[in-house]
């Protein structure tokens, strides 16, 4: 879909700009992909612009705007194939590193990260605050995509955003009893995908692991980071299919065909309610560019999977600076027009 322009949104009616975020947050469950997401709320908000004047306020305006929110998804979603992650492929085995770069896909196959404070409210209690981020988890976001679009509709508006039986038939313009049919075929489909397992909250230790994490991976000391992996650690990295499975296998990729992130620098984020780096690589003017954002996940004190993105589009996207100097320290925050994507 076409982004819609931006002038009309920045002349909304301020009650439509304070749902922007939890409907980014809804778009983004659904479509799989932070940029599809920000076009679908563009949408959203200047359909509900333009019909505001006709809006009776026989429902909640939050409703509404959750009804044009999930019918703009719906239309998005006729007749595409879901997004996935390299490990989801169907068919798509682990490879070694010699042919870790063998083939890649267009940026609309895979799911995209995206940060935390784009779709979690800064103004809800920190209980909802955590379930709202472990339901933009990249497992869980990925897994979403096998279901059916209205059966990710309504798994989302009953289980992530609590909403009542009835109020999402009425959305959905369908029945109470269908609704629970789909809700329940939903959690069977997750199911037979594997689920996605639960996760503690980072702990003092894990805080100290991801200083290391950074300290070796600016050094580049491979020997230092590879002691912080589990023996088992996979890691993908979109637009390519590959991925790497094995510590040993990481470390050799990082001195192989990755040698160029040598001397590059992390940027800490948060991202998919997990821990995250922005990577700049060096440039060859002098600096450092945006070059991937690194989502991770943690198990046993050790890092257990590295999501790497090799897709400099989302930084301005996300409001990441878009060039770091020789120090690391931002050189600006304003993308400039037409900063191409990385595929």
């Amino acid at each position: 879909m076409t982004s819609v322009a931006i002038g009309p949104v920045g002349q909304l009616d301020p009650r439509l700009l304070e749902h922007r975020r939890e409907l980014t947050g809804f778009c983004y469950r659904m479509l799989g992909s932070a940029f599809d997401a920000e076009d679908a709320v563009q949408e959203t908000l200047v359909r509900a612009w333009r019909g505001l004047g006709d809006f009776e306020g026989r429902s909640a305006l939050r409703s509404w705007l959750y009804r044009i929110a999930t019918n703009v998804c719906l239309d998005q979603l006729s007749g595409r194939q879901r997004r996935a992650l390299p490990m989801d492929l169907s068919g798509t085995a682990w490879q070694p590193v010699e042919s870790s770069l063998a083939a890649r896909r267009p940026g609309s196959a895979w799911v995209e990260p995206i940060l935390d404070r784009q779709v979690v409210p800064d103004d809800v209690d920190p209980a909802e605050q955590t379930v709202l981020r472990e339901s933009i988890r990249l497992a869980f976001v990925a897994a979403l995509q096998y279901l059916p679009p209205r059966q990710r509709a309504v798994l989302l508006l009953r289980d992530v955003l609590r909403w009542k039986a009835d109020e999402v038939a009425q959305l959905l313009d369908t029945t109470v009893a269908a609704v629970n049919s789909a809700l329940q075929r939903a959690h069977a489909t997750l199911a037979e995908a594997g689920g996605v397992p639960a996760r503690t909250p980072l702990d003092d230790d894990d805080r100290d692991l991801l200083a290391r994490y950074v300290d070796a991976f600016e050094r580049y000391d491979i020997d230092a980071f590879v002691r912080l992996l589990r023996d088992d650690a996979t890691q993908h990295m979109p637009p390519f299919e590959m991925w790497l499975r094995g510590a040993e296998d990481l470390g050799a990729w990082m001195l192989g065909p990755g040698k160029g992130c040598r001397g590059s620098r992390l940027l800490p984020v948060e991202a998919n309610g997990s821990p995250a780096f922005a990577q700049y690589r060096v440039r060859a003017g002098g600096g450092h560019e945006p070059w991937a954002l690194h989502v991770l996940e943690l198990d046993g004190g050790r890092v257990a999977h590295i999501s790497s993105f090799l897709e400099t589009g989302l930084f301005p996207l996300f409001g990441l600076p878009t060039a770091l100097d020789e120090t690391g320290a931002p050189m600006r925050t304003v993308p400039p027009e037409g900063l191409p994507r990385h595929y």
